[in-house]
């Protein structure tokens, strides 16, 4: 068992902006160097890394102590009309996990798939089916990795908060991976304190306390329409109320990993990490009793 975090750690989706080279492994040391404490390795556009690689990875992630995950790639789609492709998909989402594991990584981020033809309800079996055979194999290989779908930003695409919420409730041994700037973009709201909090006391409720104690968050600006998403902004550079959002994460007690996904991607996880800490400051100082 994992011992569940005591507060939020920061860090980057993908290597920074600032790292000498285009590699994971100096990006766990780059990571470090800035004041981060967290890397999420991108297998988006493919599983491009080798087992050497990934076991030095793992290595230097310890040494620096700088907490990993991964994200998986975008292709899979697990509601695929051709079954051929969906057992790709399925293939391709345990491979990757084997590979976030060898990198020591541990936890993998996916999106399930999209509608298409089907409605909701039956993409949501769909997915629920293939998804347990697939935790039927990591626990038969005991694969040391948490499984998180992720909320998605278009309304295309399968992934609303309740989607996610209800299977992870139904399937043991998946988790959530919230993306609070995808939440925003495909409801057109959830930006201000009280929708933040709501969203989390949602989540906990649904799932336990577990899941805000031990959660993996996405966070970004985003640009988006009717359909949802567009792309993804600089917080800064965008409406996204991140102070309400990081107030809400303190006053809630949430602890776990947040991974900025910024086109400025350290500069703004540091800026949100020390607003982090400036909050968490303050709300100690206010329990304090007052001095007689």
């Amino acid at each position: 068992m994992r011992p569940a975090a005591e507060k939020l750690l920061f860090g980057t989706a993908g290597v920074p902006l600032s790292c000498p080279e285009d590699s994971s492994a100096r990006a766990v040391e780059e990571v470090r160097r800035l004041g981060l404490e967290a890397l999420e390795l991108e297998f988006v556009q493919g599983l491009n890394m080798g087992t050497e690689t990934a076991g030095l990875i793992r290595t230097l992630s310890r040494q620096h102590r700088v907490k990993l995950s991964a994200h998986a790639p975008y292709f899979i789609n697990l509601n695929s009309p051709e079954a051929g492709k969906k057992m790709q998909s399925q293939k391709l989402l345990l491979s990757s996990l084997r590979l976030a594991a060898a990198a020591g990584a541990s936890d993998l981020v996916f999106h399930g798939g999209y509608y298409g033809a089907c409605t909701p309800e039956e993409t949501l079996r769909n997915i629920k089916n293939s998804l347990r055979e697939i935790l039927s194999i990591v626990r038969s290989e005991n694969i040391p990795v948490r499984l998180r779908i992720e909320t998605t930003g278009k309304k295309k695409q399968f992934g609303s908060l309740d989607e996610v919420l209800s299977l992870c409730r139904e399937l043991e041994g998946l988790w959530p991976c919230l993306d609070f700037a995808h939440i925003y973009a495909r409801e057109g709201k959830v930006n201000s304190y009280d929708e933040f909090c709501r969203v989390l006391n949602k989540v906990e409720k649904k799932l336990g306390r577990s899941a805000i104690k031990n959660a993996h968050i996405h966070i970004s600006g985003v640009r988006f329409n009717q359909s949802g998403e567009l792309k993804h902004l600089n917080l800064e550079e965008s409406d996204f109320r991140f102070d309400e959002w990081l107030q809400a994460l303190v006053d809630l007690g949430v602890a776990g990993t947040v991974i900025c996904e910024s086109p400025a991607l350290e500069s703004e996880a540091l800026m949100l990490k020390n607003l982090y800490k400036n909050l968490r400051s303050k709300k100690s100082a206010s329990e304090q009793p007052a001095e007689t």
